[in-house]
């Protein structure tokens, strides 16, 4: 495994190399990541994994100062999957250029994360176009955790350069729930109460197949939720998989939550 520290090391490390698969993530890597990575090298020639916590992307510097990293636990975890390549750009090697890309999200798209997140997607679409230009690869492999993301930022790059965007199944536990760096954040209890909820909701859905009036469900399942587990719910709503748009039948739809636990907030979709 290489460790590329700058743009200089990357640039000769890949010179010459072709059907690229690149992994980017911030670290803290856990099974979901892993996941990734063994796609990636099934399908691709060389695999590169960044490992870089964009600060772009945050909408709140506490969130961005308290998000996990343990870059020797990281480095470990790539070096027992055989990757070839681990980048590890400072801020400078990512941000040393202006984005000829224009990011600006359209007004249909500032639903679900982007209406809470102020610019969160903006500068989530705005790194990934910098580290595909830099890194240039065949292949992009991203979870389905993040499902908003993944369509964003398949729209932008794959308009924008050759590289595809190659979406990957939700990674969950024994629990049920979908892996996630921020999960280190929770407590024992946090985290029981994150399963409950994520099982409810998975039974829920299968119990819709045969309803009328879906969203008017979800709206009464999400009162439910929040009184039963005393959470703050941003959303949870059904949408198309196809453009995120409301839809009130269940074929080729997914449901979409957010919600906070202790000040953590994590994202779903079943």
């Amino acid at each position: 495994m290489k460790t590329l520290l700058n743009n200089i090391d990357l640039n000769e490390a890949l010179f010459g190399n072709s059907n690229i698969g690149f992994v980017p993530t911030m670290g803290s890597l856990h099974q979901g990541h892993i996941s990734l990575i063994k796609k990636s090298q099934k399908l691709s020639n060389k695999t590169i994994v960044s490992i870089f916590v964009n600060p772009k992307q945050f909408n709140n510097k506490e969130d961005y100062k308290k998000y996990p990293r343990d870059i020797k636990k990281d480095l470990k975890i790539l070096k027992r999957l055989k990757v070839d390549f681990v980048y590890l750009p400072k801020i400078k090697d990512v941000y040393k250029t202006k984005n000829k890309i224009k990011i600006k999200l359209n007004k249909q798209d500032k639903i679900l994360c982007a209406k809470y997140r102020k610019g969160h997607f903006e500068g989530v679409i705005d790194v990934m176009t910098r580290l595909t230009k830099i890194v240039n690869p065949s292949k992009i492999f991203m979870g389905e955790k993040d499902f908003q993301q993944l369509l964003l930022v398949k729209r932008y790059v794959e308009k924008n350069f050759k590289s595809k965007i190659i979406s990957c199944k939700t990674i969950r536990d024994k629990n049920k729930i979908a892996l996630s760096s921020r999960n280190t954040l929770l407590k024992k209890d946090d985290l029981i109460k994150v399963s409950k909820i994520t099982k409810s909701l998975i039974i829920f859905k299968k119990k819709l197949l045969d309803k009328k009036n879906l969203n008017n469900l979800i709206f009464m399942k999400k009162k439910e939720l929040q009184k039963k587990y005393n959470i703050k719910i941003d959303y949870l709503e059904l949408r198309n998989t196809k453009n995120l748009k409301f839809i009130n039948k269940i074929k080729n739809a997914r449901i979409f939550v957010a919600y906070f636990i202790n000040k953590v907030r994590l994202i779903d979709n079943f």
